[in-house]
């Protein structure tokens, strides 16, 4: 029974890791069901098994996105040896070598689908808002412990967060239009002067 129950929750695993490199890449409206499932090698019948739509499917994906990308955001953000700032900044860099890698495009699901699924699908949408939420809440954590460590100046912690991580949206988002680096460039000038002390 133990190989059966782990052979499906492997195969709904690999259904959503294939589904997230295809929407980083395409988007959602792009990609029909029988493209995610030709590259996954799934058969019909199996992906219904795990999801009554493709629309369910994505709002799992991007659960899962979110579930992913917060573990790396507090292993990043309780690295020993450094004070809150040195964290944040450590955030931003990573987030600015993602974008600017050689293959010019970032896995980041938020910047990819907020505007393409915002009007589409409420459950969706929730899903993005409640993961964005979970996000700036992480960074205003970090914030309120760099106030207390004196590693960052005393701000209102959850304006500074929502405000840094719009700075980087907007500037991920420019990026994508541009095709250059020098919006990441500016969001790293400008968080260093917000979060000096």
């Amino acid at each position: 029974m133990l190989p059966m129950n782990t052979k499906h929750q492997d195969t709904r695993q690999h259904l959503l890791d294939t589904g997230r490199d295809i929407l980083a890449a395409r988007g959602f409206s792009s990609v029909g069901l029988s493209a995610l499932l030709q590259q996954a090698g799934v058969p019909k019948g199996s992906f219904y098994h795990y999801f009554k739509s493709k629309e369910q499917y994505a709002q799992a994906l991007l659960e899962n996105y979110f579930s992913q990308y917060l573990i790396e955001l507090d292993a990043l953000f309780s690295q020993p040896g450094q004070n809150s700032r040195e964290r944040l900044m450590g955030y931003w860099s990573e987030w600015q070598r993602r974008y600017c890698s050689p293959q010019g495009r970032s896995d980041c699901l938020v910047v990819k689908l907020s505007a393409e699924v915002a009007d589409l699908s409420e459950p969706m949408r929730l899903t993005l808002k409640t993961g964005t939420d979970r996000v700036i809440g992480r960074i205003q954590d970090c914030i309120d412990a760099g106030v207390i460590d004196g590693s960052l100046p005393a701000q209102p912690p959850a304006l500074l967060a929502t405000s840094l991580y719009q700075l980087w949206l907007g500037a991920s988002l420019l990026t994508k239009l541009h095709r250059d680096e020098r919006h990441l460039d500016m969001a790293m000038s400008m968080t260093r002067r917000l979060l000096a002390n």
